[in-house]
């Protein structure tokens, strides 16, 4: 869990601590008149349309304009879809572990001003009472439509490769515990992060395959031979690839060689010049191809919001110049990043393309979390979630179902 330490969000684009989440919009929500967005470089499945157009009729994207259409042009300026983070504990000051309904609404609201149109929200280690309780209060949320789901990052992890989280409150995944978080979230379980190594590793992965939740291998300590013996059992995630597991060695690969060589696997990364050596980031598109790499922020609260203490479960962190660390012991404690600057990053300066940026920050993730029929990509039919950029990969504008969360700004 840690932090891109550069650019500061602009002073429009911030919230305060326990302000309320407020939005404009250049138009009302489901709209009667169909919007245009034109003369932009339109990022589809496909390639990148120059001088393309988005239709936008109610919260979807459409076919045709019609002749009573609002057109707003986008000539020089790059179109989107909207971001997917499936790996994220909050922002705005908020936390989705701890936090009050209110404050995790707040720290959806941070994200998306950032561009994330869907988000899953990730809890941290804590004991099982805390846990079922805290899968309720998310998955209202999750009906409400405010998240697209529940990660569970710990308690079933490697106090070996703990990071950020408390060991005294780690545990071996026992299936029993791990089927009462499932059922603690009311079908709204999306993935669940575990040390496969650990007792009952391998048969909690069989049960989170059969009630078709993620098995997601992290904060481990497993050898090569342990990952793939669980990618066979249904594993389909690396939890932030690199951070938190044994590093690649030529007599003993452990997991990471595993995990990027298999194609059933979509790996996590954290690109935000923190967790990541670019060269790092480049092997694992090398070798997994981009259409099996995941940005993810992996967030804490101070995303978005500023330096300063916080609480990441029941450990204090510190945030200074953006990269946060446990205040005892000095490990990285989740970042501060945005999915906006990692796509800027991934293009400006590990110099992916564009098409391979847009497939790592939407298509990839919404693919994963089964959605990709309504998001992920700028296709007629889908939800009308797009980012609007500038030629420098700037954030201009975030519309999500039909709304602008975001609006324009072109000047």
């Amino acid at each position: 869990m840690a932090a891109d330490p550069g650019a500061r969000d602009s002073a429009n684009m911030r919230l305060r601590r326990g302000a309320r989440p407020a939005t404009t919009h250049s138009q009302p929500a489901t709209s009667q008149v169909p919007l245009v967005l034109s003369g932009a470089n339109v990022v589809m499945p496909t390639g990148t349309l120059k001088d393309g157009e988005v239709v936008i009729d109610g919260t979807q994207i459409t076919g045709t304009a019609p002749e009573n259409a609002h057109r707003i042009e986008l000539t020089g300026h790059y179109l989107v879809p909207g971001f997917v983070d499936i790996h994220n504990h909050g922002g705005g000051g908020a936390s989705f572990t701890s936090g009050t309904p209110n404050d995790v609404v707040t720290g959806i609201h941070t994200h998306r001003l950032h561009g994330t149109t869907t988000l899953v929200a990730s809890t941290v280690t804590g004991d099982m009472d805390f846990l079922t309780q805290r899968a309720g209060l998310l998955s209202e949320l999750a009906e409400q439509g405010d998240i697209a789901g529940i990660h569970f990052e710990g308690p079933f992890i490697s106090p070996c490769r703990k990071g950020a989280h408390s060991e005294e409150l780690l545990r071996d995944p026992d299936p029993a515990e791990v089927r009462k978080l499932i059922d603690a979230a009311r079908g709204h379980a999306t993935m669940v992060t575990l040390a496969t190594e650990l007792p009952g590793g391998i048969d909690s992965v069989r049960l989170l395959a059969d009630h078709g939740v993620i098995a997601a291998i992290g904060h481990t300590d497993a050898t090569y031979e342990e990952t793939v013996e669980a990618i066979e059992a249904g594993a389909t995630v690396a939890t932030h690839l690199f951070n938190a597991m044994p590093p690649l060695g030529h007599r003993q690969p452990g997991p990471i060689a595993a995990l990027l060589e298999d194609e059933r696997i979509t790996v996590e990364l954290i690109n935000d010049g923190t967790h990541l050596h670019p060269a790092s980031l480049q092997l694992a598109f090398h070798h997994a191809g981009a259409d099996r790499v995941a940005f993810i922020t992996d967030a804490m609260d101070a995303a978005g919001f500023g330096d300063g203490r916080y609480m990441l479960g029941p450990l204090e962190v510190e945030v200074a110049d953006g990269v946060a660390r446990l205040v005892e012991g000095g490990s990285i404690a989740g970042s501060t990043l945005t999915l906006d600057r990692a796509f800027k990053r991934a293009v400006t300066i590990d110099r992916l393309p564009v098409e391979d940026a847009v497939a790592a920050l939407s298509a990839n993730p919404a693919k994963l979390l089964g959605r990709y029929d309504r998001i992920g990509s700028l296709e007629p039919g889908k939800d009308a979630d797009l980012v609007i950029l500038d030629a420098d990969f700037d954030l201009k504008g975030v519309m999500r179902r039909g709304e602008w969360v975001v609006e324009p700004q072109l000047g």
